[in-house]
């Protein structure tokens, strides 16, 4: 009996063929067989190499064994068998693939295999024929995100994906704008400026206002154009309430001139690509209907960090007339913690309200962490009200693990000590250090741990950031605490001499130079020279001249009420920490509490000489090349990461949850900072620990602390707690604040009542006595001759005479 369908008309999906992909027209033949039979290999069948599965019309199936081309009708009763790269996959995951038409919102929880739905998801599409590589749309936050999803998406094809629109938001919005440049008067050669082009640009765009750029940095004006550009708003767009009132109001209008300017020299910034794209879609219905008709799919990565600009421009491209709206956001509420650089969680809160009869699918089996450590987490979770819910569980059979342990200690530096010490002995039992994280709320709280692992001799990195005494503004600070201590530090003055700006320029400094080898003497000498002399005029002079007596100001303050004092004098007379103030980049007050973190350890020596040579000990030793290394990183850096272990520390109120944020944000911080400890506890795999500290000392002075709410609101049935007499909230409520101001002393509060932690005996510095031997990880073994307090005076073998703080070395006489 002959098929019906011989003769018939159908198109097959090629997609591996050197052109752009297609569909081709094939013709069914003799060769197919009866009805209920499948075309064999050898049967005559048409021949197209690699051609997509897929379903033509009721009853004809279309496939291939990466050779022949298979027609025929399938028997109704016989089932397809599941794909290979479905099978492996939970019922949760495999609805979210399968799931292809209408909208859809994935809530991918911690751990729950987000990247492999996803790519899955993107093959699947293909294979089964429901649209070619060029109709679908797949955005992601990083090029790396991308790099991965087309990598894998190759993998399950098993060949490589090519003509794709898989990218970042701004990389696919650069390639559309190269397309429609016109409607923004563009030409499709334009370039992108990078940030110093932005800021030499907009210094010149402000020139006709007059404004004081001291008082009004171009960088913070940059701040508030990128601002508006993220939420979507063009110069017209830009109502008064969102206005600014930067430089007396002129913010709109500078921003304005800023863009004209930049679209007369044919360039953008990288707000602009997804600005003018988003405007296109809005004012330009043709444009609109062509990518409609273009993409049938949608796939968005980490949907919950999406800010207002690119939550629009999704909108418009998902949002059709007629046909399904088919967009599939994959993320998760619940670790939605960058609203300050311009993420808003309440993007896919409201996705159902925007994508109407949306389906829901709720990723919940966690492949990561234990049992333990996901019930502290979801218990903790569970405290914010703006959340869609949902409740991780274990997926694995071997997940039940160890408690969630919580440290108390006296201050930071037993918290570096005894987590240290932990990761010591973690290496001593065969742990690999590269599965060991200590993951902070802030970075300044890096330094104690990178001393204490120095000292011990345990290679760290500091991931996302530099070394603590690497960062910029610390090195600043250091060249003015040189010169204060040394005021022959020609290097150091050099650095500082220009920073803040005080108008002396490389030709200046050279003449500087020039004048100090003519004395003889250093360039300190040289500028007071000149200054006596008359030969600084204008602002440079009166510069100068501020910073001279700045610097002789913090000398006599150093005699009469020590270092700490006289370097935080110096820093504040000099104009450095207001520089910081006045800047309003995001990283200026992670700069100001870097400075903060040094003056506090500064405090920990007994004199500013004593604590420079520390510091360059501490910056000589050498760098580790091996790959095994501790992780040090903040817990925004951390997010998408995971450890075998994980320390927690500082957690204590005012520093997680951070109190500058709950000033700024109220109760919406507040919910961001409990994201945060959830992202922090669910990096761990097997060990998560927690530390919170009763005091901790703001530059020289001893403060109390309180443990963080955080810690509270962790089910206790989920924790271990190491030590005893925890002071509660309430019951620390009425001890001084760690942010509250008071003269400084060396004492700790009187209501200190934390005992040390169980699990480890911390010793107190040691007193060691003159002819002691001791070792010390860089210099090796060495001989105190000579002790100021805490600070030894040792003969080491092969270094000379050090000065090095006792709980720096080991005794081993």
């Amino acid at each position: 009996m002959a098929d019906q369908s011989l003769g018939k008309r159908f198109r097959v999906f090629a997609w591996n063929t050197c052109e752009e992909q297609h569909f081709e027209d094939f013709i069914i033949g003799e060769c197919v067989g009866a009805v209920g039979q499948h075309a064999g290999a050898h049967s005559g069948a048409v021949s197209l190499r690699s051609c997509a599965a897929r379903e033509i019309d009721p009853g004809i199936c279309v496939g291939h064994d990466g050779i022949s081309l298979y027609i025929g009708r399938v028997p109704q009763d016989l089932p397809s068998p599941t794909p290979e790269y479905l099978s492996r996959l939970n019922p949760e995951q495999r609805r979210a693939i399968e799931t292809t038409e209408g909208p859809l919102l994935i809530l991918a929880g911690a751990g729950t295999g987000k990247t492999r739905v996803l790519t899955t998801r993107f093959a699947h599409i293909l294979l089964t024929g429901r649209a070619y590589p060029s109709q679908i749309l797949a955005v992601t936050f990083t090029n790396k995100a991308a790099r991965e999803m087309r990598e894998r998406v190759s993998a399950i094809l098993g060949e490589p994906a090519e003509g794709l629109w898989l990218g970042t938001f701004h990389s696919i919005c650069a390639r559309m704008l190269r397309r429609h440049a016109e409607y923004v008067g563009l030409t499709s050669s334009f370039n992108i400026l990078d940030t110093d082009d932005q800021i030499r640009l907009l210094k010149q765009v402000m020139e006709p206002w007059k404004i004081d750029t001291k008082r009004w940095p171009p960088n913070q004006l940059m701040g508030i154009i990128q601002r508006w550009k993220d939420r979507g708003l063009t110069p017209d767009r830009v109502t008064p309430a969102e206005d600014s009132d930067f430089a007396n109001g002129h913010a709109l209008a500078i921003y304005r001139a800023y863009q004209e300017r930049l679209i007369a020299l044919n360039t953008c910034d990288f707000g602009d690509l997804m600005l003018h794209m988003t405007e296109i879609l809005r004012n330009q219905p043709n444009v609109l209907a062509q990518y409609h008709r273009i993409f049938r799919y949608i796939l968005v990565d980490e949907y919950q960090d999406t800010n207002t600009v690119q939550y629009l421009w999704l909108r418009l491209l998902a949002k059709r007339e007629h046909g399904p709206s088919n967009i599939a956001c994959v993320g998760d509420d619940d670790q939605s913690i960058y609203s300050w650089r311009g993420a808003e969680v309440e993007n896919i809160l409201r996705f159902e309200k925007d994508f109407p009869g949306a389906e829901v699918v709720r990723l919940e089996r966690n492949y990561r962490s234990t049992a333990q450590i996901l019930a502290a987490a979801a218990g903790l979770i569970a405290h914010n009200e703006g959340r869609l819910g949902k409740t991780l569980r274990p997926g694995r059979d071997d997940a039940q693990g160890e408690k969630v342990q919580i440290i108390g200690v006296r201050d930071s530096d037993e918290e570096a000590r005894i987590v240290s010490g932990a990761i010591e002995r973690l290496r001593g039992d065969g742990h690999p250090l590269s599965e060991i994280a200590i993951l902070m709320r802030a970075g300044f709280q890096t330094r104690p741990f990178e001393e204490r692992l120095m000292m011990i001799g345990i290679p760290y990195r500091v991931v996302g950031g530099l070394r603590f005494y690497e960062r910029s503004e610390i090195r600043d600070c250091l060249a003015y605490l040189r010169v204060l201590s040394q005021p022959a530090d020609d290097l150091a003055f050099e650095r500082i001499i220009n920073v803040p700006k005080r108008g002396v320029g490389a030709v200046a400094v050279q003449k500087l130079h020039a004048q100090a080898r003519a004395l003889p003497g250093p360039l300190t000498a040289a500028v007071m020279w000149q200054l006596q002399e008359g030969l600084l005029k204008g602002k440079s002079k009166d510069a100068l001249d501020g910073l001279m007596a700045a610097f002789q100001r913090a000398k006599a303050t150093l005699e009469t009420e020590g270092h700490v004092v006289a370097a935080e004098q110096l820093l504040e007379d000099s104009g450095y920490l207001q520089m910081w103030r006045d800047d309003r980049s995001v990283e200026a007050p992670g700069r100001l509490d870097n400075i903060r973190e040094l003056l506090r350890a500064l405090g920990e020596f007994g004199t500013l000489q004593g604590f420079l040579e520390h510091v360059a000990l501490v910056m000589d030793t050498e760098s580790e090349t091996s790959d095994d290394k501790v992780s040090l990183m903040t817990l925004h850096g951390a997010k998408g990461l995971e450890f075998d272990t994980v320390f927690l520390p500082g957690w204590e109120e005012g520093v997680f949850p951070s109190q500058r944020s709950l000033d700024e944000g109220g109760n919406r911080a507040l919910e961001e900072e409990r994201r945060l400890a959830y992202v922090g506890l669910t990096r761990a795999r097997r060990r998560a620990i927690v530390l919170h500290a009763a005091s901790r000392r703001i530059y020289a002075n001893w403060q109390s602390s309180m443990p963080s709410r955080f810690i509270e609101e962790i089910p206790s049935e989920y924790v271990q707690l190491t030590g005893q007499a925890f002071e509660t909230r309430r019951q620390a409520a009425a001890a001084p604040s760690m942010f509250a101001s008071g003269p400084l002393t060396s004492t700790r509060p009187p209501s200190f009542r934390a005992p040390r932690p169980k699990i480890h005996d911390v010793k107190p510095a040691p007193t060691v006595a003159i002819g002691t031997t001791v070792f010390h990880h860089r210099f090796g073994e060495g001989t105190v001759i000579g002790a100021d307090g805490p600070q030894l005076h040792i003969n080491f073998e092969n270094g000379g005479v050090k000065r090095v703080m006792s709980n720096f070395v080991e005794i081993r006489s």
